[in-house]
């Protein structure tokens, strides 16, 4: 068979955390127009959401998805009393995925809350005009079952039918039960007819891709697609300012201006060209 342009494993690069502050969210249209990335992802509870989500509705060329959030350190958008379930005693999501998947194991989280902060967020973009082609989620949270299928169900109602599916390669228990509920996952969007990409990172690397990084990280996802033709990938990325006095409010220990310095650098572009990638977004996975 000959090779064509068709064949090229489709590359997704997806910057998430667009809303989280101003300079996070400049900091990504920036690195679409000088750099590599090509979709984003949208956190509707973050304080810089209202005032650049509408940048994206001038941002043709930029695919956009739903960082759906039920955990974090800013608050949902709809009252304690509205979900009880999801927030504590003073009316705050809980912090982490540490706090959130013990009370989901103990049948403490109600999947009907769950539902209506996602769909409050889901609305919220797009009232703004902005298609949503795909769903992700903060700390990754669409992996663990209830969650997927909430997203999963809200998806089927509102015409999403993309997902992030996170891996990991550790060796360690968070790997091994990632990759377990990376499979689940990929299970569920093969029973439902859902599209992902067939490799990823944002897991293991989150908030580490200096440059070196980042061409390490591509030419990993290249091995893993293999050579058939339709292989895609996502390479998840978090590109941010380094003059953002915002971001303290998130100690994430994440080098957001390395990021964002390598997605518009010469190495790694010339990478992305020479591991053969084509770039595109969700949408390109194709139709359901």
């Amino acid at each position: 068979m000959t090779a064509t342009s068709d064949d090229r494993p489709l590359l997704i690069v997806n910057a998430d955390d667009f809303g989280l502050t101003n300079g996070v969210s400049d900091a990504i249209i920036r690195a679409a127009d000088a750099g590599i990335v090509t979709s984003t992802s949208v956190i509707a509870l973050g304080p810089g959401f209202a005032t650049s989500v509408r940048r994206l509705t001038d941002a043709a060329d930029i695919g956009v998805g739903v960082h759906l959030a039920a955990v974090g350190e800013d608050p949902p958008l709809l009252s304690a009393a509205e979900i009880p379930s999801l927030v504590d005693d003073r009316g705050r999501l809980w912090l982490s995925w540490r706090q959130f998947l013990p009370r989901a194991a103990a049948g403490r989280i109600d999947p009907a809350d769950l539902r209506r902060e996602f769909t409050a967020q889901l609305e919220a973009v797009r009232q703004t005009g902005v298609v949503v082609e795909h769903f992700d989620s903060h700390q990754n949270l669409h992996l663990w079952p209830m969650v997927r299928d909430v997203a999963m169900g809200l998806g089927d109602t509102a015409g999403v039918s993309r997902i992030r599916v996170t891996r990991s390669r550790q060796w360690g228990p968070v790997g091994v039960i990632v990759r377990r509920l990376a499979r689940q996952l990929e299970a569920a969007c093969d029973a439902k007819g859902w599209r992902y990409a067939s490799a990823s990172t944002g897991l293991d690397e989150a908030g580490t891709l200096n440059a070196d990084a980042m061409v390490t990280a591509l030419g990993r996802l290249r091995a893993e697609v293999g050579f058939a033709p339709g292989g895609s990938a996502e390479l998840a990325t978090h590109p941010g300012d380094l003059s953002d006095a915002d971001r303290a409010h998130y100690q994430w220990g994440y080098c957001w201006e390395e990021e964002f310095a390598a997605l518009c650098s010469t190495p790694v572009r010339a990478a992305v060209d020479r591991l053969g990638f084509r770039l595109g977004t969700f949408a390109d996975l194709g139709s359901v």
